[in-house]
């Protein structure tokens, strides 16, 4: 197993540093230009000009991709165009948002979506199988960020029971941290519940007409038990997989809930460090979120021995 994960960990080398070459040519060959933004409308150009040397973007594309790779290995993520500050600050200053963002939402849709699959699978063909059906097809259908204004047209607007906007950190207090994540999280929920709630479901409808859940039917268990004892944790291994991806997924679906809430999150400073054409900012936030992809898929395989004692790695 170790040999497993070092090799795992050897192989997500090459894939980081494809992501990194794939990103710093991507923001460099469009459209933009980051000294145009700085210098504002009436910059000469020659003002433009000696920002751009300032900034090193008149070198060339080889020079400034292996100038920001030596950074890198010195845990320098260098620093940000517009604001002047270290990029590892700014990223560090806006993760408490976005991790309370990303576990509220993966732990309440996993506390929803699991037991609503079960029961799903149990009645199969019933009301509520139909109802979980319709609940997954909405969740799937309406984006994100509609989800998110119709939250705040109702539970902001005409109840008034959450702000609007804004985030309070969990040191100010938990009622107020949990006041202000909440709809923020039921906007999000409501999509992984939809993408989990299936997923179980439909493992749960393969589980349930093998022989050794009949088995454990005949010899009198309760109800409960056979589903959660021998159905639900023979079918985890797919529900763990979905959980994790889910999870990698939350990271691109906090950019958009962020915006919608006016977060203070990585989400947001994505869409603002984009619209500045700010490119250490912009290269270090889909690096950390590559790094996450990877971190997650690993956990994800170690997680497939321990709930399957079958599964075996060379």
């Amino acid at each position: 197993m170790l040999g497993y994960i070092l090799q795992r960990i050897l192989a997500a080398i090459p894939v980081m540093g494809f992501v990194a070459l794939f990103v710093f040519l991507l923001l460099r060959l469009t459209p933009g230009d980051p000294a145009a933004i700085i210098a504002g409308d009436t910059a000469t150009p020659a003002q433009l000009e000696a920002i751009r040397t300032s900034l090193g973007l008149n070198d060339p594309l080889f020079t400034q991709f292996f100038r920001w790779i030596g950074q890198l290995f010195q845990g320098d993520f260098g620093t940000s165009i517009i604001s002047g500050k270290p990029v590892i600050e700014l990223i560090a200053a806006r993760m408490e948002p976005t991790i309370s963002l990303a576990l509220t939402t993966i732990v309440l849709s996993v506390a929803i979506a699991v037991p609503l699959g079960v029961i799903a699978a149990w009645k199969h063909g019933t009301l509520i199988d139909r109802f979980v059906m319709l609940l997954s097809v909405l969740g799937f259908s309406v984006p994100v960020f509609v989800i998110g204004y119709l939250m705040i047209s109702l539970f902001s607007m005409q109840l008034g029971w959450f702000p609007v906007q804004g985030f309070k950190p969990i040191g100010d207090g938990v009622g107020k941290f949990f006041h202000t994540i909440a709809l923020p999280t039921f906007t999000l929920t409501l999509l992984y519940i939809a993408l989990i709630a299936r997923i179980t479901r439909t493992s749960m409808l393969e589980i349930l007409g093998d022989d050794y859940v009949r088995t454990a039917r005949a010899k009198g268990l309760p109800e409960s038990r056979v589903l959660m004892r021998h159905a639900l944790r023979n079918c985890s291994v797919p529900i763990i997989t979905v959980i994790g991806i889910g999870l990698a997924l939350i990271i691109s679906g906090v950019v958009v809930t962020e915006s919608v809430f006016n977060l203070p999150g990585l989400g947001r400073l994505t869409v603002d460090a984009v619209l500045a054409r700010d490119y250490p900012v912009i290269q270090a936030v889909i690096l950390l979120a590559s790094l996450i992809y990877v971190v997650i898929n690993l956990l994800i395989d170690i997680a497939y021995v321990i709930l399957d004692p079958r599964i075996r790695y060379a």
